[in-house]
């Protein structure tokens, strides 16, 4: 190879770039990333929607009428008071509760009644709920009725604690804290940013064993380069790909008003797990020289692998979240160096390995 040779006339960075041109003709790879795409560039209007599938409770289901009944019932009463969007309506007669139920007069029924306590004397109040069913409004009233008898509950707890021989743990202080921040955060953000690697991943894949499969990989060894370089180039187009991607759903989603910090780092964790997997990927398809078992196999590990990330201190999902919300520690700036290390560790072992293989036998 010549020394005066420019360096995107490298064979390595020739080869990356004949690969990633490749990736037009993948139609399912292309709808992923359109997918993405058009998630990542409406956020903040598919948001409200993914949401309400994430948590209902975000949704505003209109007023819900409650008809209450029973010896408790202006307990009941007391804690729906404390919730915006249910009202109530006392009925003495349970008949009566029933009746308003079936003429669809109320949405629920809540019978709050006394019973002895089974823990020791005294009374504890046992709450009966009827939601209607086989529609989306009963989950949303299944939400409001739960959100009354956490109040019920807390109530309760407040009103008993003077009667009691020990203090009990305290309650945490109720926050207003909103469900789109959590959602986008701890889920929308994690999804479009993991999802580019694994990608990456399957596609390094496909790009070796397709080159051994079609015979192609003797076209690539009659110019100069090696296996070794042949291999470099296609895990460099792979390993490109994701954070570039990754980049593009940031500015995208800061477009749509959603503040993401530390963007630096997270490019750099993000590269790193792209490393990790595309070198998983090109490790299978030089080993195993089959697009089928490879890819399965690929899976699989890249399964095992994220799912038992768990045991970390830090799952690398929260990582991402900590990272974009600006409240990182010492341990999540720890993971993305472990992450960074793991990554380079390796991809020199992968080579070493690949180094050794026979490029004949392939």
């Amino acid at each position: 190879m010549s020394e005066d040779r420019p360096v995107w006339r490298d064979p390595r960075i020739v080869i990356a770039r004949r690969d990633i041109r490749s990736l037009s003709r993948e139609k399912t790879i292309v709808l992923a990333l359109l997918i993405q795409l058009f998630v990542a560039g409406f956020s903040s209007f598919l948001v409200v929607g993914l949401t309400s599938l994430y948590d209902p409770s975000s949704v505003a289901a209109g007023e819900v009428e409650m008809a209450v009944t029973g010896d408790a019932r202006e307990e009941l009463v007391a804690a729906a008071a404390e919730q915006d969007g249910t009202s109530v309506t006392a009925f003495e007669n349970e008949s009566a509760a029933q009746r308003a139920f079936d003429q669809r007069q109320v949405d629920a029924i809540l019978r709050g009644d006394y019973v002895p306590s089974a823990r020791g004397p005294g009374e504890q109040i046992a709450v009966t709920a009827i939601v209607p069913e086989g529609s989306i409004r009963s989950t949303l009233i299944v939400v409001e009725v739960r959100r009354v008898l956490s109040a019920l509950e807390r109530q309760e707890r407040l009103e008993r604690t003077p009667y009691l021989d020990s203090p009990p743990v305290p309650l945490p202080e109720t926050v207003s804290a909103s469900q789109y921040f959590g959602f986008t955060y701890t889920i929308l953000i994690p999804l479009l940013l993991f999802l580019p690697p694994f990608i990456s991943g399957s596609v390094a894949v496909d790009t070796v064993t397709e080159e051994l499969e079609r015979g192609t990989m003797e076209l690539l060894r009659v110019a100069p380069v090696s296996l070794l370089d042949i291999i470099d180039g296609k895990a460099l187009g792979m390993v490109l790909l994701a954070p570039a991607q990754a980049l593009l759903w940031l500015a995208l989603l800061s477009t749509n008003g959603i503040a993401v910090s530390n963007p630096a780092a997270i490019l750099l964790f993000i590269t790193a797990v792209t490393v990790v997997v595309v070198t998983l990927g090109v490790v299978l398809g030089v080993t195993l020289q089959n697009r089928r078992p490879a890819q399965l196999l690929f899976s699989v590990l890249t399964l095992v692998l994220f799912g038992g990330a768990v045991v970390l201190p830090e799952h690398p999902a929260t990582t991402v979240a900590k990272l974009a919300v600006d409240s990182p520690t010492l341990l999540t700036y720890g993971h993305v160096g472990g992450a960074v290390l793991l990554a380079v560790a390796g991809y020199v072992v992968a080579r070493l390995y690949i180094g050794r293989v026979a490029a004949e036998s392939l």
